[in-house]
């Protein structure tokens, strides 16, 4: 009898808990799914082909928005170019190859820090140091380096935990079959980690996708209707555009905002959708 009333007890509190978690799931979810739907049906009519392969003209109350769709492209590209081979290099080496002494822990703890600089401050830093000291200019290159180094503090972090979440019984395994340490890394933890690796690649550059501030002093035009030829022009981009036809030019129509900002979410959620996708893939691939 005491048993089942303790059974009864127990049964009843998880219901609680479960109910509970799933009410403040609702509450997370809820104003997401509004803010997609509110953006989608003021934006949906705006769209069109014009929209998304012309030029703007008629100081970007018409026209389409061209520019701004393919300098987020190369902004993207450029920054995981720059990124992704550093981040996860610098990863793989604290995780697997540096000792752990005070000053992997100083770099670690530094690591974290610089992920909560706000972006404005990385905007600073790279206009200070690749569009003058370096000379680049307000150019792709200077733009793509300055959110490469915006993203490697997530990077790095979020794919060394994955690494760090592969059971050491693989690499013993490994090492006692004769496999060297880098073989070891490379075809056995490496793989197994990668879920983890790309979920930390698509946050950080998806943050790089949306951000305005480093753009602003590093790349971004105004009002360009040409696309880029080559990595030290400026270029339009889908953030700085956004910003500006919603403050600085008078009488934008409002659907030509929230279609911009449409294509902006697409985009970004797009990303979301490949990485999940391939995700999936690997996670089916691992085996613990």
């Amino acid at each position: 009898m005491i048993r089942s009333q303790f059974t009864r007890k127990r049964h009843r509190t998880q219901r609680i808990g479960f109910i509970g978690l799933a009410i403040l799931t609702l509450l997370t979810i809820t104003p997401i799914l509004m803010v997609v739907a509110y953006i989608l049906w003021q934006g949906i009519d705006a769209i069109s082909w014009e929209f998304l392969s012309a030029m703007p003209r008629d100081g970007m109350r018409a026209g389409g928005i061209l520019p701004a769709i393919v300098g987020t492209v190369y902004l993207t590209i450029g920054t995981a170019l720059f990124s992704v081979p550093v981040g996860i290099g610098a990863a793989i080496f604290l995780s697997e190859y540096a000792p752990d002494n005070n000053w992997t822990r100083l770099i670690r703890i530094s690591i974290i820090n610089l992920a909560g600089i706000p972006s404005v401050v990385y905007g600073l830093f790279g206009f200070g140091l690749f569009v003058l000291f370096l000379q680049f200019g307000t150019s792709i290159l200077a733009g793509s380096l300055t959110l490469a180094i915006m993203t490697l503090p997530v990077i790095i972090s979020t794919t060394e935990e994955a690494l760090r979440a592969v059971p050491q019984a693989f690499r013993i395994v490994s090492l006692s079959l004769g496999g060297t340490k880098w073989q070891t890394v490379r075809r056995i933890v490496v793989p197994q980690a990668l879920p983890g690796i790309l979920t930390g690649v698509i946050l950080g550059l998806e943050r790089a996708a949306g951000e305005t501030a480093p753009i602003l002093f590093t790349v971004a035009a105004f009002f360009l209707p040409q696309l880029p030829s080559s990595a030290f022009d400026a270029t339009m981009a889908l953030p700085y555009h956004l910003f500006v036809i919603s403050t600085q030019v008078p009488g934008m129509p409002v659907q030509i905002q929230f279609g911009t900002a449409l294509v902006l979410l697409t985009f970004i959620l797009s990303m979301n959708l490949i990485a999940t996708v391939i995700r999936s893939r690997a996670r089916a691939k691992r085996q613990w």
